[in-house]
Protein backbone atom coordinates (compact mmCIF):
# COMPACT_ATOMS: atom_id res chain seq x y z
CA UNK A 1 0.00 0.00 0.00
CA UNK A 2 1.69 3.25 -1.27
CA UNK A 3 1.12 6.11 1.96
CA UNK A 4 2.49 9.46 1.16
CA UNK A 5 3.55 11.82 4.28
CA UNK A 6 1.10 14.21 5.97
CA UNK A 7 2.54 15.48 9.44
CA UNK A 8 6.01 15.16 10.40
CA UNK A 9 7.46 14.06 13.63
CA UNK A 10 7.82 17.66 15.15
CA UNK A 11 4.02 17.99 14.60
CA UNK A 12 2.60 14.45 15.54
CA UNK A 13 4.72 15.33 18.78
CA UNK A 14 3.28 18.49 19.31
CA UNK A 15 -0.40 17.23 18.97
CA UNK A 16 0.01 14.16 21.53
CA UNK A 17 1.61 16.57 24.14
CA UNK A 18 -1.44 19.60 23.71
CA UNK A 19 -3.62 16.23 23.39
CA UNK A 20 -2.31 14.70 26.82
CA UNK A 21 -1.87 18.50 28.58
CA UNK A 22 -5.80 19.43 27.11
CA UNK A 23 -7.10 16.31 29.06
CA UNK A 24 -5.26 16.53 32.37
CA UNK A 25 -6.56 19.92 31.74
CA UNK A 26 -9.64 19.51 31.51
CA UNK A 27 -10.16 16.63 33.84
CA UNK A 28 -8.50 18.58 36.83
CA UNK A 29 -10.70 21.87 35.95
CA UNK A 30 -14.02 20.20 35.71
CA UNK A 31 -13.09 18.54 39.25
CA UNK A 32 -12.46 21.76 40.92
CA UNK A 33 -15.84 23.09 39.24
CA UNK A 34 -17.67 20.09 40.24
CA UNK A 35 -16.26 19.60 43.51
CA UNK A 36 -19.10 19.80 45.56
CA UNK A 37 -20.26 17.15 43.67
CA UNK A 38 -19.80 13.70 44.14
CA UNK A 39 -18.43 13.07 40.68
CA UNK A 40 -15.66 16.25 41.17
CA UNK A 41 -14.72 14.59 44.43
CA UNK A 42 -13.90 11.50 42.78
CA UNK A 43 -12.10 13.12 40.03
CA UNK A 44 -10.06 15.38 42.41
CA UNK A 45 -8.96 11.90 44.07
CA UNK A 46 -7.39 10.61 41.30
CA UNK A 47 -4.95 13.92 41.61
CA UNK A 48 -4.78 13.63 45.38
CA UNK A 49 -7.48 15.75 46.45
CA UNK A 50 -8.63 19.45 45.54
CA UNK A 51 -5.88 21.30 46.74
CA UNK A 52 -2.93 18.58 44.68
CA UNK A 53 -5.53 18.94 41.80
CA UNK A 54 -5.47 22.59 42.07
CA UNK A 55 -1.47 22.32 41.55
CA UNK A 56 -1.10 20.01 38.64
CA UNK A 57 -3.86 22.07 37.33
CA UNK A 58 -1.81 25.59 37.16
CA UNK A 59 1.51 24.00 36.39
CA UNK A 60 0.25 22.24 33.31
CA UNK A 61 -1.30 25.34 32.25
CA UNK A 62 1.83 27.21 32.47
CA UNK A 63 3.46 24.08 30.54
CA UNK A 64 0.99 24.61 27.64
CA UNK A 65 1.74 28.38 27.17
CA UNK A 66 5.09 27.61 26.99
CA UNK A 67 4.25 25.17 24.46
CA UNK A 68 2.68 27.56 22.70
CA UNK A 69 5.65 29.53 22.79
CA UNK A 70 7.61 27.37 21.53
CA UNK A 71 5.16 25.95 18.60
CA UNK A 72 5.01 29.82 17.49
CA UNK A 73 9.13 29.69 17.33
CA UNK A 74 8.90 26.42 15.03
CA UNK A 75 6.38 28.10 12.94
CA UNK A 76 8.88 31.17 12.38
CA UNK A 77 11.89 28.85 11.57
CA UNK A 78 9.96 27.26 9.10
CA UNK A 79 8.49 30.04 7.11
CA UNK A 80 10.87 30.56 3.98
CA UNK A 81 11.27 34.02 4.66
CA UNK A 82 12.67 34.50 1.00
CA UNK A 83 9.23 34.43 -0.23
CA UNK A 84 7.92 35.92 2.73
CA UNK A 85 4.62 36.91 2.24
CA UNK A 86 3.91 34.76 -0.43
CA UNK A 87 4.93 31.40 1.41
CA UNK A 88 2.62 31.92 4.52
CA UNK A 89 -0.34 32.37 2.25
CA UNK A 90 0.45 29.23 -0.33
CA UNK A 91 -1.76 25.98 -0.56
CA UNK A 92 0.32 24.09 2.04
CA UNK A 93 -0.08 27.15 4.86
CA UNK A 94 -2.57 26.63 7.61
CA UNK A 95 -3.99 30.55 7.29
CA UNK A 96 -6.98 31.01 5.75
CA UNK A 97 -7.08 32.23 2.16
CA UNK A 98 -10.05 33.45 -0.06
CA UNK A 99 -10.42 30.14 -1.41
CA UNK A 100 -11.28 28.38 1.79
CA UNK A 101 -14.78 30.65 2.19
CA UNK A 102 -15.71 29.20 -1.57
CA UNK A 103 -15.03 26.04 -0.74
CA UNK A 104 -17.16 26.04 2.86
CA UNK A 105 -19.95 26.95 1.13
CA UNK A 106 -19.77 24.47 -1.78
CA UNK A 107 -18.90 22.33 0.77
CA UNK A 108 -22.35 22.65 2.52
CA UNK A 109 -24.09 22.62 -1.22
CA UNK A 110 -22.41 19.26 -1.35
CA UNK A 111 -23.70 18.01 1.45
CA UNK A 112 -27.38 19.28 0.35
CA UNK A 113 -27.03 17.34 -2.25
CA UNK A 114 -26.64 20.51 -5.09
CA UNK A 115 -23.00 21.32 -5.81
CA UNK A 116 -19.88 19.07 -6.61
CA UNK A 117 -17.70 17.99 -3.80
CA UNK A 118 -14.85 20.85 -3.94
CA UNK A 119 -11.57 19.84 -4.96
CA UNK A 120 -9.53 20.25 -1.40
CA UNK A 121 -6.14 21.04 -1.78
CA UNK A 122 -3.81 20.04 1.48
CA UNK A 123 -5.79 21.39 4.66
CA UNK A 124 -9.51 21.84 4.55
CA UNK A 125 -11.20 25.34 6.03
CA UNK A 126 -12.20 23.41 8.90
CA UNK A 127 -8.73 22.11 9.72
CA UNK A 128 -7.88 25.57 9.75
CA UNK A 129 -10.26 26.92 11.69
CA UNK A 130 -9.18 24.10 14.08
CA UNK A 131 -5.65 25.17 14.44
CA UNK A 132 -6.68 28.99 14.44
CA UNK A 133 -8.67 28.03 17.27
CA UNK A 134 -6.16 26.19 19.35
CA UNK A 135 -3.72 29.64 19.37
CA UNK A 136 -7.74 31.21 20.64
CA UNK A 137 -8.50 29.15 23.20
CA UNK A 138 -4.96 28.66 24.57
CA UNK A 139 -4.81 32.56 24.44
CA UNK A 140 -7.97 33.22 26.72
CA UNK A 141 -7.50 30.42 28.81
CA UNK A 142 -3.93 31.28 29.66
CA UNK A 143 -4.22 34.85 29.82
CA UNK A 144 -7.21 34.44 32.18
CA UNK A 145 -5.71 31.73 34.08
CA UNK A 146 -2.28 33.67 34.67
CA UNK A 147 -4.39 36.70 36.62
CA UNK A 148 -6.39 34.10 37.91
CA UNK A 149 -3.59 32.38 39.67
CA UNK A 150 -3.06 34.92 42.41
CA UNK A 151 -6.04 37.07 42.86
CA UNK A 152 -4.80 38.72 45.93
CA UNK A 153 -2.17 40.12 43.80
CA UNK A 154 -4.39 40.55 40.75
CA UNK A 155 -6.42 42.18 41.98
CA UNK A 156 -4.26 45.30 42.89
CA UNK A 157 -4.72 46.29 39.56
CA UNK A 158 -8.14 45.54 38.94
CA UNK A 159 -11.55 45.40 41.10
CA UNK A 160 -12.77 42.35 42.24
CA UNK A 161 -15.90 42.09 40.17
CA UNK A 162 -13.67 42.08 36.97
CA UNK A 163 -11.92 39.02 38.16
CA UNK A 164 -14.96 37.15 38.82
CA UNK A 165 -15.96 37.43 34.93
CA UNK A 166 -12.53 36.35 33.87
CA UNK A 167 -13.03 33.07 36.47
CA UNK A 168 -16.36 32.65 33.87
CA UNK A 169 -14.82 33.53 31.21
CA UNK A 170 -11.83 31.45 31.83
CA UNK A 171 -14.75 28.35 33.00
CA UNK A 172 -16.97 29.08 29.74
CA UNK A 173 -14.32 28.76 27.47
CA UNK A 174 -13.04 25.56 29.03
CA UNK A 175 -16.16 24.08 28.65
CA UNK A 176 -16.82 25.14 25.35
CA UNK A 177 -13.63 24.01 24.17
CA UNK A 178 -14.46 20.50 25.86
CA UNK A 179 -17.43 20.11 24.01
CA UNK A 180 -15.39 20.80 20.81
CA UNK A 181 -12.69 18.24 20.85
CA UNK A 182 -15.55 15.71 22.80
CA UNK A 183 -18.16 16.38 19.29
CA UNK A 184 -17.12 18.18 16.62
CA UNK A 185 -13.42 17.48 16.26
CA UNK A 186 -13.41 13.89 17.17
CA UNK A 187 -16.44 13.68 14.98
CA UNK A 188 -15.12 14.98 11.96
CA UNK A 189 -11.32 13.13 12.46
CA UNK A 190 -12.41 9.76 13.93
CA UNK A 191 -16.06 9.53 12.94
CA UNK A 192 -16.83 10.04 9.28
CA UNK A 193 -17.57 7.14 6.69
CA UNK A 194 -14.21 7.43 5.41
CA UNK A 195 -11.90 7.69 8.69
CA UNK A 196 -14.28 5.20 11.26
CA UNK A 197 -13.61 4.21 13.57
CA UNK A 198 -10.25 5.89 13.71
CA UNK A 199 -7.96 7.78 12.03
CA UNK A 200 -4.20 7.23 12.42
CA UNK A 201 -2.78 10.14 10.47
CA UNK A 202 -1.79 12.01 13.52
CA UNK A 203 -0.29 9.27 15.40
CA UNK A 204 1.33 7.30 11.88
CA UNK A 205 2.05 10.97 10.38
CA UNK A 206 0.94 8.91 6.81
CA UNK A 207 -2.07 8.04 5.01
CA UNK A 208 -2.62 5.86 2.02
CA UNK A 209 -2.62 7.80 -1.15
CA UNK A 210 -5.43 6.35 -3.01
CA UNK A 211 -7.59 7.61 0.33
CA UNK A 212 -5.69 11.31 -0.32
CA UNK A 213 -6.60 11.52 -3.97
CA UNK A 214 -10.32 11.03 -3.18
CA UNK A 215 -10.32 13.29 -0.25
CA UNK A 216 -7.70 16.00 -1.52
CA UNK A 217 -7.54 15.36 -5.07
CA UNK A 218 -5.98 19.20 -5.30
CA UNK A 219 -3.32 18.80 -3.50
CA UNK A 220 -2.13 14.62 -4.81
CA UNK A 221 -2.23 16.74 -8.55
CA UNK A 222 -0.54 19.83 -7.22
CA UNK A 223 2.84 17.44 -5.79
CA UNK A 224 2.54 15.29 -9.59
CA UNK A 225 3.08 18.56 -11.48
CA UNK A 226 6.04 20.13 -9.23
CA UNK A 227 7.55 16.59 -9.06
CA UNK A 228 7.38 16.53 -5.15
CA UNK A 229 5.10 13.32 -5.06
CA UNK A 230 7.85 10.82 -4.98
CA UNK A 231 9.70 12.75 -1.96
CA UNK A 232 6.32 12.39 0.36
CA UNK A 233 5.99 8.61 -0.30
CA UNK A 234 5.99 6.90 3.12
CA UNK A 235 6.34 3.45 4.33
CA UNK A 236 3.63 1.36 6.43
CA UNK A 237 2.93 1.07 10.02
CA UNK A 238 3.38 -2.37 11.60
CA UNK A 239 0.23 -3.92 12.69
CA UNK A 240 1.76 -4.26 16.72
CA UNK A 241 1.66 -0.58 16.51
CA UNK A 242 -1.37 0.16 14.81
CA UNK A 243 -2.55 -1.41 17.89
CA UNK A 244 -0.88 0.45 20.31
CA UNK A 245 -2.24 3.73 18.59
CA UNK A 246 -5.82 2.23 18.45
CA UNK A 247 -5.73 1.11 22.25
CA UNK A 248 -3.94 4.68 23.06
CA UNK A 249 -6.57 6.72 20.71
CA UNK A 250 -9.51 4.82 22.02
CA UNK A 251 -8.81 5.53 25.32
CA UNK A 252 -8.25 9.58 24.63
CA UNK A 253 -11.77 9.19 23.27
CA UNK A 254 -13.44 7.49 25.88
CA UNK A 255 -11.70 9.53 28.47
CA UNK A 256 -13.14 12.98 26.97
CA UNK A 257 -16.79 11.42 26.09
CA UNK A 258 -16.80 9.94 29.56
CA UNK A 259 -15.85 14.12 30.88
CA UNK A 260 -18.42 15.43 28.53
CA UNK A 261 -21.74 12.91 29.67
CA UNK A 262 -20.58 13.14 33.26
CA UNK A 263 -20.66 17.04 33.13
CA UNK A 264 -23.77 16.83 31.36
CA UNK A 265 -25.46 14.66 33.79
CA UNK A 266 -23.87 16.39 36.85
CA UNK A 267 -24.93 20.10 35.66
CA UNK A 268 -27.82 20.32 37.81
CA UNK A 269 -26.27 19.36 40.67
CA UNK A 270 -23.59 21.84 39.97
CA UNK A 271 -26.37 24.98 40.83
CA UNK A 272 -28.24 22.96 42.87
Amino acid sequence: MTRIKRFTQAQRVFHLLLMLSFLTQATTGLARLYIETNWGRFLASLFGGYNKTLTIHWWVGLFMLALLGIHVLYVLIRIDWRRFPKSVYGPDSLLPRKEDLGQALQHVGWLLGIRQLPRFDRWGYWEKLDYLAVFWGICVLGGTGLILYNPVFSSRYMPGWVLNVLLWVHRIEAVLAIIHVSTIHFFIGHLRRHNFPMDLVMFEGSIDLEKVRHERPAWVERLEQNGNLHGTLAGSTSIALRVVYYVFGFSVIGCFIYLLINGLANITRLFG
